[in-house]
């Protein structure tokens, strides 16, 4: 969840700034440039040249567009004619009454390649929830993406695209980061793709109220919608974070972005790829920065560690005898800097793994043995949420709608189409629409449409009754001659 003031969007790469940088602005040293020898005097710093940079990372960025069908909300019915007498065309022509308008949201975003066979790392955000997304390469070729998985917690979600030897990102470390450090990225805000904006990091480490534990990387890199998703290049050119939001009172830009680490951002792209969902380790229990005043109030030797706030009955923090009013010193033998540190390193372990902690408790220390469990509520199974594969010699990918888009537009059954080509587009058929029955048999999911086409004769006639801005109409389909196994 964001803060009210936090809007996501992403950045793009230096255009005018950065790559002023290098002829006004202070110069930039190869990471390993010698500055002197033992046998003479020092050697300037090799310069950076950012317009080299800038053109040789481009195509690791994409275009991602996508839609979102509903319709909007209104409490007064439609009586839907059930036998047009003009032919669908002329129907979907026909002015739509505001009360029954079906919405078909479209959002701009960006994204990065992470995988020479299509992987594609961008903002959760952007993919979640959606009915279609499109990716477009930098060279112009576009693709239908499937989304392989979401983490909302990170702000982090995983596209696959068909499509094979692409140029593969070079990943940093966001570790090595540093405030003043000069930082740029690669987008298409408002659709002006390969657009370029730079700056420098403003903090490390930034947790925001209301955006859950990400150890934000906070910069003045211009951030703008179309942006989310895009990668945050450090002066070597290597991501070392994706750009996520702005904080801002008035919609726009206005000096603050964050970006997700990369490496974090990297971990929960592994566990999307293997498993659809990040599983997580959970202890069940809530901390604050232990200030000085608070140290002296519980007697700590140091203002540094986690003060626990709060710990959840029948949580694996409270089966281990963790206590409102510890304060948590150290886990697994390393001192606790920083409150983040302690949720950082629950969440890098295992559901199952053991971990122990030092706390301080009245005036002395101890140890408590801990075994995380799963967290509540974490799903098993893949939130891929893109149409299965299968040819179904139509050329149409097919989605199940969610109960509450099936009472949205007031239907009992139906699939969303998320594309359409070749023999369906033909037909009339487009993405948006929602067939509700292959001829007088409902499909309420995607197996029923499966066996319905299994049963139809090659070359025969299938009629599809389509719902296209609230009204219904039957539109007939050839089967193909030959087609594989729907």
């Amino acid at each position: 969840m964001r803060s009210p003031g936090a809007i996501r969007t992403a950045a793009l790469l230096a255009c005018g700034c950065f790559l002023s940088a290098c002829t006004s602005g202070p110069t930039v040293a190869q990471p390993h440039a010698s500055t002197a020898t033992a046998a003479g005097p020092a050697t300037a710093p090799a310069v950076l040249d950012f317009a080299s940079l800038v053109a040789s990372r481009r195509a690791w960025v994409v275009d991602i567009s996508t839609l979102r069908v509903g319709r909007d909300e209104n409490s007064q019915d439609i009586e839907l004619e059930i036998a047009p007498e003009r032919d669908f065309a002329d129907r979907l022509a026909w002015p739509l009454p505001t009360s029954a308008r079906i919405s078909q949201i479209r959002d701009l975003a960006s994204g990065l390649i992470i995988g020479s066979d299509g992987l594609i790392l961008t903002s959760a955000h952007v993919v979640a929830n959606i009915d279609e997304a499109q990716v477009q390469l930098d060279d112009g070729r576009r693709f239908t993406a499937k989304v392989v998985g979401v983490d909302k917690r990170t702000d982090v979600g995983l596209l696959k695209i068909d499509a094979h030897a692409l140029p593969v990102a070079v990943i940093g470390d966001s570790a090595s980061l540093a405030a003043g450090d000069w930082v740029a990225a690669i987008s298409s805000p408002f659709g002006f793709h390969g657009s370029v904006t730079a700056g420098v990091v403003s903090a490390v480490e930034r947790v925001m109220g209301g955006a859950g534990e990400i150890p934000f990387i906070q910069t003045d890199v211009a951030i703008n919608p179309g942006s989310s998703g895009s990668p945050l290049l450090n002066s070597r050119g290597e991501v070392v974070g994706i750009n996520s939001l702005i904080y801002s009172g008035s919609g726009g830009y206005m000096g603050l972005s964050f970006a997700v680490p990369i490496n974090l951002a990297m971990q929960v792209a592994q566990q999307l790829r293997a498993h659809g969902v990040v599983r997580r380790a959970y202890l069940g229990a809530e901390f604050q920065e232990v200030t000085p005043a608070l140290a002296q109030s519980f007697g700590l030797p140091a203002t540094t560690g986690a003060l626990v706030v709060r710990v959840e009955k029948g949580s694996p923090a409270d089966a281990s005898g963790l206590a409102q009013g510890d304060a948590v010193l150290e886990f697994d033998g390393k001192p606790l800097a920083h409150v983040i540190d302690l949720p950082q390193q629950i969440a890098q372990r295992k559901p199952g793994s053991r971990m122990q902690l030092e706390v301080w408790r009245n005036g002395k220390s101890r140890l408590l043995q801990v075994s995380l469990a799963a967290q509540p509520g974490t799903p098993e199974t893949s939130l891929t949420s893109a149409a299965p594969e299968w040819n179904d010699g139509l050329g149409l990918s097919l989605g199940d709608l969610s109960p509450a888009q099936r009472l949205q537009l007031r239907i009992d059954s139906g699939l969303i189409v998320r594309e359409a080509d070749g023999i369906a587009r033909s037909g009339g058929i487009r993405g948006g629409d929602v067939i509700v029955a292959l001829n007088t048999v409902k499909l309420h999911r995607l197996e029923d449409f499966r066996q319905g086409l299994s049963q139809q004769p090659a070359g025969g006639m299938v009629a599809l009754l389509v719902l296209r801005d609230r009204r219904l109409a039957y539109l007939a389909v050839r089967m193909p001659a030959s087609r594989g196994r729907p």
